[in-house]
């Protein structure tokens, strides 16, 4: 297998994962995963949604275009009970699957060796774990699956069934 497949795989994964769990919240996405707040599904789907428009920022340094999102999805902001605070759902949601997209087409133009490429602007701090394009692909993947978390302790916060009880069932 060729690193660009093993991370086309691992965002495929992470992708399927974390949005089933999203989507099947949508009508919930205000829900806090503990009694004293935390990353509910709406602000999970919509920081989601701006690291995907970091990518190309992050390789190139082009302009996030979810970057207008950073007040209410950004690394410091404060989840909020009030959905009316944020864009709607299905809007977050759309802009999500456009960047998706985005992402893996980039993805397919790059070649093994571009993988190795330093990055342009990598978030402060974090320059270790952005310094290639490949390794940011793969932060990409593993970012998902960490907020998945959070979306599944919402979810049984909100009462539902656990997850490997629903697929027994």
């Amino acid at each position: 297998m060729q690193t660009k497949d093993a991370i086309k795989f691992a965002l495929t994964v992470s992708n399927g994962a974390v949005l089933s769990v999203i989507d099947e919240m949508s009508g919930a996405a205000t829900t806090f995963p503990t009694p004293n707040g935390g990353c509910h599904p709406l602000w999970a789907l919509g920081h989601l949604t701006l690291i995907e428009g970091a990518i190309p920022a992050i390789l190139f340094g082009d302009k996030n275009p979810a970057g207008e999102w950073q007040q209410y999805f950004g690394e410091n902001s404060e989840p909020v009970a009030d959905a009316t605070a944020y864009p709607p759902f299905a809007e977050v949601r759309e802009k999500y699957r456009q960047l998706r997209e985005q992402n893996l087409k980039l993805l397919e133009l790059l070649s093994e060796a571009d993988l190795d490429k330093p990055t342009k602007a990598p978030p402060k701090g974090r320059e270790q774990e952005f310094a290639t394009y490949g390794q940011t692909f793969l932060v990409l993947a593993l970012h998902q699956t960490m907020h998945r978390g959070n979306v599944t302790d919402a979810r049984r916060a909100a009462g539902r069934a656990q997850l490997a009880a629903q697929a027994a069932t």
